[in-house]
């Protein structure tokens, strides 16, 4: 069975979605859109600027969202998905491409949500760290110990086996990828985000956007999404919307999601999107499965 999978913020680069915009009708037709929906030149960024101007959060969700989506779409035949399943800001892109979302709507509240994402950045700042090379168990252990009424750190994203990403306030963070070391992490890195996605420091922004996700509509998608705050898969509308608005201070289940995928006879992952990070992901949960991205 055929599985798409979406990636979420940081696999954006400078370029991403020129070609598909010079060579592809439909894919220029939804760029332009986009433009208009944003009310800013979202395409001049991500086709000719800087990595600086790339980072911005306005900007990298829509971008990535755009590059994957209209990947998707622009397949045509090709694209003919049996499961779908996003990283973070990517399971934005699996509910359109499933059509669960529509564009304009998918878009709209990816710039919602990056927008209340900023804004909770600068009113609770935090960050994120990657750790290699501990089990889940010992991780969350440490989170836990280290997690006080002042101090917040949780984790944030399941990627793989031996691959976790914790998420909380500065000092906090510190601390614990100090003792995530001394427990025997091989690697405790502390990574280039703007805040602390997906831990408690990230509820004002959660509060926002479930009101813009309440006022949206939804429809049944074309085939099982499997969402993020759970790693199972989901078919009804209501569910669907419910798992978004948990999705900005929940973990991220991508190791259950990719195994729940594999059990359910998915053989082929398909990556839409700028990067291969998803890639690499589901080959380290499972060497038997084919990865890859759209050619």
């Amino acid at each position: 069975m055929k599985a798409f999978v979406f990636p979420g913020q940081g696999s954006q680069f400078v370029g991403m979605g020129k070609d598909l915009y010079d060579n592809n009708s439909l894919a220029k037709e939804l760029f332009d859109k986009a433009d208009e929906i944003l009310g800013f030149k979202i395409t001049d960024t991500m086709f000719a600027g800087t990595d600086e101007d790339l980072k911005q959060t306005n900007v990298t969700q829509p971008a990535v969202f755009l590059h994957s989506v209209i990947s998707a779409l622009c397949m045509g035949e090709d694209f003919k998905p049996e499961m779908v399943a996003g990283h973070s800001l990517g399971e934005f892109s699996a509910l359109v491409a499933s059509g669960a979302l529509s564009f304009e709507d998918g878009l709209k509240l990816v710039a919602a949500r990056a927008n209340a994402m900023q804004k909770a950045c600068e009113a609770n700042p935090g960050t994120m760290a990657a750790i290699i090379g501990l089990p889940d168990e010992k991780v969350e252990e440490i989170c836990n110990e280290v997690s006080t009424e002042g101090n917040i750190v949780v984790a944030a994203n399941y990627n793989c086996p031996g691959q976790l990403v914790i998420s909380g306030n500065m000092d906090a963070i510190n601390i614990a990828c100090e003792k995530l070391k001394e427990a025997g992490a091989k690697r405790a890195l502390p990574l280039k985000v703007g805040g602390a996605f997906h831990s408690p420091l990230m509820q004002p922004a959660k509060d926002e956007l479930q009101a813009a996700i309440e006022a949206t509509t939804f429809k049944a998608p074309k085939c099982p999404v499997y969402q993020n705050v759970d790693g199972k898969p989901h078919s009804d509308s209501e569910e669907i919307k419910h798992n978004l608005i948990a999705q900005l201070t929940s973990s991220v289940r991508w190791t259950s999601s990719v195994q729940a995928m594999i059990a359910a006879g998915a053989t082929d992952f398909t990556e839409c999107g700028p990067g291969k990070a998803l890639q690499g992901m589901i080959g380290r949960i499972d060497k038997n499965v084919s990865a890859h991205g759209i050619a």
